[in-house]
C-alpha cells in the first residue's frame, strides 16, 4: 500500500515538472508578432503606425482594406510573397515555417485592421 502512494506521488510530481513550457508561454498577439525582430519583424522593412524604427524598403503598412479588400490575398502574400512576384525581396513567412499557420493568421488579422 505504501508502495503504491510513493508511486502515485512520484508520478504526480514528474507530471508537473514535465508540462510543456508553452503551456505557460502567453499566446502573442499579432501586432506582437509582426513588431517582434525575431519573428514577423515586419518593421525591419515597412512602417506602421506606432512601430518604432521602421523600415523604408516595404510599402507602409496602412489603408490595408482598401489595398486588400480580400484578407486571402493579404495572407497569401505574407505566406509567400514570391509567389505573386518571384522577385519579392519580401520573406515568404509561411512557406519557409519561419511562422506557423496561426501566427500568420494572427498577422494577417493585425495588418489587415491597419
Amino acid at each position: 500500500m505504501k508502495k503504491s502512494i510513493s508511486i502515485a506521488a512520484v508520478i504526480t510530481l514528474a507530471s508537473l515538472f514535465i508540462m510543456p513550457l508553452e503551456a505557460n508561454a502567453k499566446e502573442m498577439t499579432g501586432k506582437e508578432l509582426a513588431f517582434d525582430r525575431k519573428l514577423g519583424n515586419c518593421l525591419a522593412c515597412h512602417s506602421v503606425s506606432d512601430g518604432g524604427q521602421p523600415g523604408n524598403i516595404g510599402p507602409p503598412l496602412l489603408a490595408m482594406k482598401a489595398r486588400f479588400p480580400d484578407k486571402a490575398v493579404l495572407r497569401a502574400q505574407i505566406w509567400d510573397a514570391t509567389a505573386r512576384n518571384p522577385k519579392s525581396l519580401m520573406p515568404p513567412f509561411g512557406k519557409h515555417k519561419m511562422l506557423t499557420e496561426n501566427q500568420i493568421d494572427k498577422v494577417t488579422d493585425f495588418i489587415h485592421s491597419l
